[in-house]
Parts: structure tokens; C-alpha cells; sequence
């Protein structure tokens, strides 16, 4: 199979970015969209070019690291899948393919098509975790929980944290990543330690990393790679409105 390929390409954060014509042949059906940048890198290299930057790891769907703007959607065409799980096969032969990076003014560009994302850690760090004891784990069983509320919490903490619902929302709203974080330690007991806090410092955080504000447009939940619901943010509204009456 043969692509044409436009590509961002920028060399650092501060540097003017621009899309960059190239041309791949005799490329595999069965190859991933990473497997394709892979060729096309080694074939930069071997002409002296700087390869394309682009962020990458587990290739299985699991990391949320493959952060790629596919013809205009976050991961390209294919729902309910990230880029690694995406194959060349989806394309036809000989079209021409727009590859840029998640835009966000929280999320900036790193080189080509990797974005600094850490804005997600630092929510995580600012409310998204429990307490525990040192020494001998409990066990499970002392901890019961009602089977809906297991199944719930386990559909919000299948968030790989990609950042897929902020690339595609025109607000670049983090609403579905920090409700689905929320959501996941709500249900349980064992993130009762902090709930009555959780809410407002990752909500804090979310906002002074520069997020825009959800307008209910649902394209997040649309591009999600697991389908994270958008229900998770009405939980989201009512552990924020709960915490702040607590904290008054």
C-alpha cells in the first residue's frame, strides 16, 4: 500500500510548526498506524532526516501514550480504539493521511507530535488517591462492595488518561478524565478517606493547569478509547457540590 502522509512537524515548544509532505510505499495492510510512522522514520534516518517525534509504549491499547490527531479525530477513525490499535488496512490505498498532534494549551508540544501531558499527573497528585496502612494488606473480603457500584467504579477506572476527551473537545475541557479519576474512588470505600476533599483540589488543579470549560457537547465521550461515560460528570458536580458545602 501507498500513503501520502502530512505530518506536523516542529522542532521544540518555542519553534513554528508546519505539515510536512512525505510518501510511503509497499506498506502492509496488517500494520498499525505505529508501525507505519516506524517505516517511515527508519527510511528519515537512513537519508539523514531527523525522525518524527511521537509518543509511544505499550502499542496494546493500555498506556494511553499514543497520542495522535488522525484526519481530524483523536486516534483516528476507528471508535472505541487508540493509534496502536489502529491498522492500515482502514485506509484505502493511495489517500493522503493528516497526522497531527493532541492541541491543547494544557497539553504543549514537546516535538512533532508529542505533547507534554503531565498536567494529568499533577491532577491525580492534587486529589486522585487514598489512604492507606503500612504493613499487611487487608483483605479483600473485609470491604464489601454492592456489585453496581464495583461495576461502575471498574468502567471509570478503565481511563487510560490519553487525553483523547480534551484533544477532541473545542474547549479542551478535562472534565471526562477528572470525573472518570473521581468517579472511580467515589464508589468505593476506600476512597471514603478523602472524599470529602477530593472533589475540589482535583477540580483546583484541573483549572490552574488551564483547561477550558464543558459545554455538553459530548464529543469527548464519542472519541473516548474506552467509552468512559459522560454520567461520570454529573458524579463529578455532585462529590464538587459536596465538598464545598463540607468545607464551609
Amino acid at each position: 500500500m501507498k500513503f501520502n502522509l502530512k505530518v506536523w512537524r516542529q522542532k521544540n515548544a518555542n519553534a513554528q510548526g508546519k505539515l510536512v509532505d512525505y510518501t510511503i510505499d509497499n506498506i502492509n495492510s496488517e500494520m498499525s498506524f505505529l508501525e507505519m510512522v516506524d517505516v517511515l522514520n527508519d527510511e528519515l534516518i537512513r537519508k539523514g532526516e531527523d525522525p518524527i517525534a511521537f509518543d509511544h509504549d505499550c502499542r496494546e491499547g493500555i498506556c494511553g501514550m499514543c497520542s495522535m490527531y488522525i484526519d481530524g479525530r483523536a486516534h483516528g477513525p476507528h471508535h472505541a480504539a487508540t493509534t496502536c490499535q489502529l491498522y492500515m488496512r482502514t485506509f484505502k490505498d493511495g489517500v493522503t493521511i493528516y497526522v497531527e498532534p493532541f492541541r491543547a494549551k494544557a497539553f504543549p508540544i514537546i516535538k512533532d507530535l508529542a505533547t507534554d501531558r503531565s498536567a494529568f499527573d499533577r491532577i491525580i497528585a492534587a486529589g486522585g488517591f487514598v489512604s492507606v496502612n503500612t504493613g499487611q494488606a487487608q483483605d479483600a473480603n473485609n470491604l464489601p462492595v454492592e456489585k453496581a457500584f464495583a461495576e461502575k467504579a471498574m468502567d471509570a477506572a478503565a481511563c487510560i488518561g490519553c487525553g483523547a476527551c480534551v484533544a477532541a473537545c473545542p474547549n479542551s475541557a478535562a472534565m471526562l478524565f477528572v470525573s472518570a479519576k473521581i468517579s472511580q474512588l467515589a464508589l468505593l470505600p476506600q476512597g471514603e478517606a478523602e472524599r470529602s476533599i477530593r472533589a475540589i483540589k482535583m477540580v483546583e488543579q484541573m483549572d490552574a493547569e488551564g483547561f477550558g470549560n464543558c459545554s455538553n457537547i459530548g464529543a469527548c465521550e464519542a472519541e473516548c478509547p474506552k467509552e468512559i461515560k459522560l454520567t461520570n460528570m454529573d458524579r463529578m458536580n455532585r462529590e464538587y457540590m459536596k465538598s464545598s458545602i463540607l468545607d464551609e
